[in-house]
């Protein structure tokens, strides 16, 4: 095993592209309840970015590892009297911060990282490592925000906005496994036919329709009870006028505010009245936080019904665009440019993928 490796930090606060270099760093070493990670793949998310703008729900200190959220690769080394896995097995490293709490794993944008085995879930040599890198952030929050956020029942109708998203692609396909009809908003009309195609029963073009009178078309004049919301701003606030008395919306994220940095303007204008009167619950949920507050027998357990679900093809996670580490500006202004389509992965070992060889 090499004594040094190769990791992307930022020395500060600011643009990815500007902040970040290419070190060479210590390989660490596992204490006791830890495992030793040799990454072989690792995605780039838009709350990795966030991170290091400052905008995101939590600060670390700087300078810092890139990356916050997911990885997979292969145990290299345990910690003193560490059981339960074993030197060379495949893992997915759950490394989303906990809240409250210190992280769990260093920033996954190295060769080499250290986690605790409580957030280490053993993965089959034949799901890609493109794949496998993706299984525990996007899945997971899909599958939380239906079956535990608000249990949507069968036959009950699932409003979300951000359709065409990479959460809002798996909402759909695991409501239809569970049949629970989808009412999906997308911004743009070219969008409508794929939501379609994938599984979507209902579309809503907010780009020539009207929200809510859309949705009292499909679910009748009450509204919906069941909703999810990841713009914020005045769609949010639409979905929240669209909730049947007594409806329940989650808020997981801020499209409509992507590059804001001033938190006053990260806003969602409620009605009072709608609230008050008609009993309507609006709430947040933070895969961040979920991890701090669920045992490690509950979050295993929920990503191991995530790579369950993958695995048998009911959910589908695309794979993802390639990047050698030195190609980190590259892989950043992808992860932002409009309609990127894949999710750009950092990959280790030439960029080779198991399935692939």
């Amino acid at each position: 095993m090499p004594q040094s490796m190769r990791a992307l930090v930022a020395g500060k606060v600011g643009e990815p592209a500007d902040v970040l270099r290419l070190e060479s760093r210590p390989v660490p070493t596992p204490d006791a309840g830890q495992a030793l990670i040799r990454v072989k793949a690792t995605p780039i998310h838009a709350s990795d970015l966030h991170v290091l703008r400052g905008r995101y729900g939590f600060f670390p200190e700087f300078p810092t590892v890139g990356g916050q959220m997911e990885c997979v690769g292969r145990i290299e080394a345990l910690g003193p009297d560490t059981e339960g896995l074993k030197i060379g097995e495949r893992v997915v490293a759950a490394a989303v911060p906990a809240m409250p709490g210190p992280p769990q794993v260093t920033g996954t944008w190295q060769e080499y990282l250290v986690a605790d085995t409580q957030r280490l879930l053993p993965v089959p040599d034949h799901l890609s490592d493109s794949r496998a890198c993706q299984l525990a952030v996007n899945p997971l929050t899909a599958l939380l925000l239906v079956t535990r956020e608000l249990d949507v029942q069968p036959g009950e109708w699932l409003l979300q906005t951000a359709a065409g998203s990479t959460v809002g692609r798996l909402v759909i396909q695991l409501a239809r496994h569970l049949g629970i009809p989808t009412i999906n908003v997308v911004r743009r009309r070219a969008a409508v036919e794929e939501i379609k195609a994938l599984g979507g029963d209902e579309v809503i073009c907010t780009e020539d329709e009207d929200l809510l009178q859309r949705v009292a078309e499909i679910a009748g004049p009450s509204g919906v009870h069941k909703a999810t919301d990841c713009v914020a701003g005045d769609v949010g606030a639409r979905v929240s006028q669209a909730l049947a008395p007594g409806g329940e919306m989650v808020i997981y994220g801020a499209l409509s505010t992507h590059r804001q940095t001033d938190p006053a303007a990260l806003t969602i204008p409620l009605q009072a009245r709608s609230v008050i009167y008609e009993t309507k619950t609006v709430r947040g949920f933070w895969l961040n936080r979920w991890f701090g507050t669920s045992s490690p027998a509950d979050a295993l357990h929920a990503l191991s019904e995530v790579r369950g679900l993958v695995t048998d093809e009911v959910m589908s996670i695309p794979q993802g665009q390639p990047f050698p580490l030195e190609r980190f500006t590259e892989a950043v202004a992808f992860a932002e440019a409009p309609a990127h389509g894949a999710k750009p992965l950092f990959v280790f070992e030439d960029g080779r993928d198991e399935d692939d060889r």
